[in-house]
């Protein structure tokens, strides 16, 4: 039984973040963690609604109210049971998901939502600071293998649930380690790695194998896993990224994609590499786009020096709180959403654009032309007269995300091409054109959020199983046809 009280008793509050000073120093998580008796509030908050909506916010119909319970009375093991029968990697989705679970908490109607998500963190912390995590016991080999292409969210949460059912399970990853872009496209300050690592520990334990350095379509053909395996999994994500090739000046040395930048930041980091490829270190430093990435290119260019940094955005400036005429509850809401990177510094430009990149004389960056726009019907912009004006950059960053899963060999391998949309369409099996070979994550639904990865990953996982024959013993949170609330 939940406090009946206990909304009223306490109000909604994070952990405190590292002072900047001291964070931006280093490359470790940017927020302290919590003592028992925040948590204990915060959980406490939660008011076990007979209509818990954070289960439709949460594409993994987490257990919310269940585990706030369990945090509230101090019984760990049963939170983080109830917390890892619908969630693979808590872990990530504590540190990484913006919480649409918090959008549609039935308190944030009249106050502020429940910290699910803090609260999330602090149950997987606790079971961590035990030791490795227990591997899954295994009941019966069931005797069939599947491939699972890409060691993301939605490919780890694939083959963790393939593996339990007990089929011999293989992730490709053609990076040298694994984690897709947890693991070089994250920065540390939002999730150090070692977090990565204990969960790969616990799949290795239950059976199963990564190759690492392996691209699936050169390498290795995805004819050649047809062959070897039962079924494959396609989960290599929507990594191919949006570009400006008519912006005037886009040649220009000095410009590249954030994550390519965020890459060699990352790998220097995690000490694979000496210097990073591209430095921000007393550099002028513009990045195009306003989300996730960009806040990613802030913190780490904080990190490493820049001189000054400015986000521009040509999307108008969010409300701070939710418009319940166009955003009602408990639909996802568009508000300012202020990242620590933003606490850090920078300068944040909305409704703006970028006009040109002007280089000099030998063919690098110097500066940007920047205007203030409106955004019409269809994406359409339109410039505000008289506010053209130019800025110093030596480096530019473009942050302005995804077209949708990287065309290659591995596809007409297997006689697949990309949708309109960039992806790769499935059947309501998760299984493409091809029998035999399945799709899931972002390389399906798009670039997303990754509780939508791992829900994907688990879905896909239970249609496989399905495939060779083991029935519906997998739970599948979500469909192909589902949806956010909107």
């Amino acid at each position: 039984m939940p406090d009946p009280m206990g909304f009223m008793k306490y109000r909604r509050q994070l952990p405190l973040l590292r002072p900047i000073a001291e964070r931006v120093a280093d490359w470790r998580d940017v927020y302290q963690r919590a003592d028992e008796q925040l948590i204990h509030e915060q959980s406490s908050r939660c008011m076990n609604c007979g209509v818990p909506y954070c289960h439709n916010g949460c594409p993994l119909g987490n257990l919310i109210p269940d585990w706030n319970d369990f945090v509230r009375v101090g019984d760990w093991e049963r939170a983080a049971d109830a917390l890892h029968a619908t969630n693979n990697f808590p872990e990530f989705t504590g540190r990484l998901c913006p919480a649409p679970c918090e959008a549609a908490c039935v308190l944030g109607i009249g106050d502020d939502p429940v910290t699910i998500k803090q609260v999330e963190v602090e149950i997987i912390s606790r079971l961590a600071d035990r030791g490795p995590l227990e591997p899954f016991p295994i009941v019966a080999r069931s005797g069939r293998s599947v491939a699972v292409v890409g060691s993301g969210p939605a490919g780890l949460a694939a083959a963790q649930q393939l593996a339990r059912a007990g089929h011999a399970t293989t992730v490709y990853e053609r990076s040298d380690a694994i984690g897709g872009l947890l693991r070089y496209g994250i920065p540390d300050f939002k999730l150090e790695k070692t977090h990565i690592d204990r969960r790969v520990a616990q799949m290795v334990a239950e059976g199963v194998q990564f190759i690492t350095g392996c691209a699936v379509g050169v390498d290795v053909s995805l004819a050649e896993l047809q062959e070897q395996y039962d079924a494959v999994v396609l989960a290599c994500g929507a990594l191919d990224p949006r570009d400006v090739p008519t912006t005037p000046g886009r040649d220009l040395t000095g410009i590249h994609q954030a994550m390519v930048y965020l890459e060699g930041s990352n790998r220097v980091v995690a000490g694979s590499l000496d210097a990073p490829p591209i430095d921000a270190a007393g550099l002028h430093v513009i990045v195009v786009g306003g989300g996730d990435t960009a806040a990613d290119c802030l913190g780490t260019a904080h990190r490493q020096g820049a001189a000054s940094v400015r986000l521009v955005e040509v999307a108008p400036l969010p409300p701070p709180k939710r418009d319940g005429t166009r955003d009602p509850w408990p639909t996802w809401p568009t508000t300012l959403r202020i990242a620590s990177a933003h606490e850090e510094g920078g300068e944040r430009h909305f409704s703006c654009a970028v006009r040109r990149f002007i280089g000099d004389d030998e063919g690098r960056l110097r500066a940007v032309e920047l205007v203030d726009v409106l955004v019409g019907p269809g994406f359409t912009l339109t410039e505000v007269e008289g506010t053209i004006r130019e800025v110093p950059a030596d480096l530019a960053l473009l942050a302005i995300g995804f077209a949708g899963t990287q065309p290659g060999e591995h596809l007409a391998q297997a006689g697949l091409t990309r949708n309109a949309r960039g992806t790769l369409d499935a059947d309501n099996d998760w299984q493409t054109a091809t029998p035999g070979v399945f799709v899931a994550g972002d390389a399906r639904r798009g670039p997303s959020l990754i509780v939508w990865a791992i829900a994907e990953g688990r879905s896909a996982a239970a249609a496989v199983n399905r495939y060779l024959g083991d029935g519906g013993r997998l739970p599948a949170p979500v469909t192909t046809l589902s949806m956010p609330l909107k």
